[in-house]
């Protein structure tokens, strides 16, 4: 995981001084793209920055989940789409002739909007990920599961039925296993689609909490319907309406003196 650099300026009189600077995980630029005929994302630019949670917002249909699956090609898999415009990770083009999509996949994440364990084993579902990857040593396997299970809050709950069924596991449990067989592959960003939509409140808030623990090591950008859950968790905020990027910024700032009448009137619940 790279973290935050220190670049040289040359200042005004000469001196040269260094200064901690954000870096864009993900830069986004002029993105579109279609379902057949349909275009579902028109001219989205930004840029997510390391080691933040950025929250993606705005009313069913206008195109969230369609761009964080721009994020790591995940769209790729469904047919008649395409996109046009260039998505940058780390300074390369995802969607370049020579990049491979499964590898991109590998290093950006993905959890969905309903937990989806695998028919395995709490261990299994935590291990596919790093064994399709060619890892055998079962040393190196149980330490790698250990640790994802730790990373997502889950360890101590079910180190002693690791061999159990994952699909024994409640709702929350389930959400954060996902989390963790995502971890177990090393990514450096993790995309979340409404990972908390289908979850009670006190598990919503377990993962509330987790997020802002993974935060220190990763790079999140998280769909969601919930402005409380927007406001609670992430740094950057961006309101898409009918597939445009109305407005992107501190979210701070978004929820509380938005430029735009159209990103207030959603806030505040005027539609939506």
């Amino acid at each position: 995981m790279r973290s935050r650099s220190s670049f040289a300026i040359v200042t005004n009189n000469g001196c040269v001084s260094n200064m901690t600077e954000p870096i864009p995980a993900l830069e986004v630029h002029d993105l579109d793209a279609w379902y057949g005929h349909t275009q579902a994302l028109r001219k989205i630019s930004l840029a997510i920055v390391e080691q933040r949670i950025t929250a993606i917002i705005g009313p069913s249909g206008c195109g969230k989940s369609t761009f964080i699956r721009c994020l790591n090609r995940i769209n790729d898999l469904i047919g008649g789409f395409r996109v046009a415009g260039r998505v940058l990770f780390q300074g390369q083009d995802l969607y370049a002739p020579d990049v491979d999509p499964i590898e991109i996949r590998l290093r950006i994440g993905m959890v969905f909007q309903k937990p989806n364990p695998f028919p395995k084993s709490i261990y299994d579902n935590v291990a596919y990920g790093p064994r399709l990857c060619g890892l055998k040593d079962p040393v190196r396997l149980d330490l790698l599961v250990e640790e994802s299970l730790k990373k997502a809050a889950l360890w101590d709950e079910v180190k002693d039925k690791l061999r159990r069924s994952a699909l024994a596991l409640s709702g929350g449990q389930q959400q954060r296993l996902c989390i963790a067989r995502a971890l177990a592959v090393e990514p450096e960003v993790l995309l979340l689609d409404e990972p908390c939509s289908a979850l009670d409140p006190i598990a919503t808030a377990r993962i509330e909490d987790l997020l802002l623990d993974l935060k220190k090591n990763y790079t999140m950008v998280i769909v969601t319907h919930n402005m409380q859950q927007a406001a609670r968790v992430s740094d950057s905020t961006a309101f898409f309406m009918l597939g445009q990027l109305v407005e992107f910024g501190p979210t701070s700032r978004i929820f509380t003196n938005p430029l735009e009448k159209v990103t207030e009137d959603y806030i505040t619940g005027r539609f939506g």
